[in-house]
């Protein structure tokens, strides 16, 4: 992914809530099928994890992007900003659509 789409991905979350909540159990099953859906759906969401330690963060934060086949967009303290495009998004749930804006 080029720099311009990046910026522009940061741009569309940055008005986002998290709508994934990685708790002290890690990338469990649940989390991976929330994650799963949640970006089937609106393409680009933010995760927030509730873990302190910085080093489990980032091992948790490479579990993210390896178990929903995503792209790291963003990381700033406990979230994270996830991608994967979906062809056959709904415009009314993709967050990308909403927004407008366009990848090149």
């Amino acid at each position: 992914m080029n720099s311009r789409n990046l910026r522009t991905l940061r741009q569309i979350a940055h008005h986002l809530d998290p709508v994934v909540t990685v708790g002290n159990t890690g990338v469990s099953d649940a989390v991976t099928a929330e994650l799963d859906r949640a970006l089937a759906d609106h393409e680009l969401i933010k995760v927030r994890i509730n873990q302190i330690d910085r080093e489990l963060r980032q091992q948790l934060i490479t579990s993210l992007v390896t178990a929903s086949n995503g792209e790291l967009v963003q990381t700033i303290g406990r979230i994270v900003v996830l991608y994967r495009g979906n062809p056959d998004a709904k415009p009314e749930l993709s967050n990308i659509a909403r927004s407008g804006q366009r990848l090149s």
